[in-house]
């Protein structure tokens, strides 16, 4: 498996360098796929903006759908101050200390892009007595803009406006310990690694019994990504998102996190059961946990009314919903478990 977790650590840097808040993923679809049409799927856009792969099977009365996000969290914004400098909305449940300091991106409808920086108001310590005493929210926090503007007029001559869309700088790096820091791991590893589980069955020849869908979508972070494009026959739907790591919780970012329950309620147990044992079988390092403040594709599915079984796995990864770290390790252990549990 060495070599397809090599490619997916090699698509994944390539789709976390496009950036893709929710509600402006169409460049990051696009490229997804290409990459599927060049290993030789003919992938197919949704209404909505994802993207459904149908990877074979013979089985079609019993199809499983595999679930992965491109969407991120990002900005908008709200408005232009009088000082030229924006303040924005989150895209998503971005919070602002996870921000602040940030290099960002402002993408304009007519196609200009701008740099800039997430910052305090008043953001020079040696000027604001209260720097520390401030409780980081988007009301208190503003994009300075690099260009030469100074008054909300100059910043309207750029062409920005309320709307726009704020990007966040990835900073994606791996470790020569093999470890994956990056902003937006969540949900971009995952895309990364349904493109080497795809690779995987094209270039080892393997038709599934079953018949396997992938779904990219492109609006999880708002919670209605997996609502549509459901094929018929589907019968079950796994999402592939990021395993939680942190305190109360035994999965780290070298195993797959298979979830038992989030916030919406307990994972179908017959499918966390064959998860589970798919991953003893295996000998692959995986935990099991119970996510407090979770919700996936899977559970907005059922949300939308499917009549279907769900579950969730995903590489461990720290810091979520901030600069976030994995490891090749848990890359390696959920492409395992995908082909353990699928094929």
């Amino acid at each position: 498996m060495k070599a397809y977790v090599d490619y997916c650590l090699e698509e994944t840097r390539k789709i976390l360098a496009i950036d893709s808040p929710t509600g402006f993923t169409d460049r990051a679809a696009d490229y997804v796929m290409e990459e599927y049409e060049r290993l030789g799927y003919c992938p197919v856009k949704t209404e909505k903006g994802g993207v459904l792969i149908d990877l074979g099977g013979r089985e079609r009365e019993n199809a499983i759908l595999l679930e992965a996000h491109i969407d991120t969290l990002g900005g908008m914004v709200a408005q232009i101050k009088d000082n030229g400098r924006l303040r924005l909305t989150p895209l998503g449940s971005l919070n602002p200390n996870n921000g602040e300091t940030e290099n960002c991106r402002i993408y304009t409808r007519e196609g200009r892009v701008y740099e800039g920086t997430f910052q305090l108001n008043n953001a020079s310590i040696h000027v604001n007595r209260e720097y520390g005493e401030t409780s980081r929210e988007f009301d208190k926090m503003e994009v300075v803009i690099d260009e030469r503007t100074a008054s909300r007029k100059e910043t309207e001559e750029l062409g920005i406006m309320a709307g726009d869309i704020v990007a966040f700088e990835p900073r994606t790096t791996v470790t020569d310990s093999g470890y994956i820091k990056s902003r937006f791991l969540d949900d971009k590893l995952s895309v990364g690694i349904f493109l080497g589980f795809a690779k995987y069955l094209k270039d080892e020849n393997i038709t599934p019994e079953r018949k396997i869908y992938q779904h990219i979508t492109v609006y999880e972070e708002v919670g209605h990504g997996a609502c549509g494009t459901v094929p018929a026959g589907t019968t079950e739907i796994l999402s592939v998102d990021m395993g939680c790591v942190g305190e109360g919780l035994s999965c780290t970012e070298h195993m797959v996190s298979i979830c038992a329950k989030d916030s919406a309620g307990p994972y179908n147990y017959e499918v966390v059961g064959n998860l589970i044992r798919a991953a003893r079988d295996g000998n692959i390092d995986f935990a099991v946990d119970v996510y407090p403040q979770y919700g996936s594709d899977a559970d907005a599915a059922l949300k939308a009314g499917y009549d279907v079984r769900h579950g969730l796995i995903g590489p461990g990864v720290y810091a979520s919903h901030g600069y976030e770290r994995s490891h090749v390790d848990g890359v390696e252990n959920t492409l395992r478990l995908l082909a353990a549990y699928l094929l």
